[in-house]
């Protein structure tokens, strides 16, 4: 899935730990959030695969900007801008 900025898109919320080992670089506190794309930073070996010796797919990196009352709701201004690779994104918001 290629995405353009400016796309809407959800982290997803998946818990790939809980079934056993994994390597997972997707916070627990942005799954399910809503966002939108900033960049896309380039393609890049799976560090998921990596990590267990695996030969890596090359996955889409992107920046995702979360407004930070969707994470902390005591906190009204700003955004939190993430790295999220392309298969933890769905698009639409």
């Amino acid at each position: 899935m290629t995405l353009k900025a400016g796309a809407l898109v959800r982290i997803k919320d998946e818990w790939p730990e809980a079934l056993g080992p994994v390597h997972c670089r997707t916070p627990h506190y942005v799954r399910g959030k809503a966002g939108t794309v900033v960049r896309h930073l380039g393609d890049f070996p799976d560090p998921g695969d990596i990590a267990f010796a695996r030969e890596p797919a090359l996955r889409r990196l992107y920046h995702v900007a979360i407004p930070l009352d969707r994470l902390w709701p005591e906190e009204p201004q700003g955004e939190l801008v993430i790295e999220i690779y392309d298969h933890w994104l769905e698009r639409g918001a």
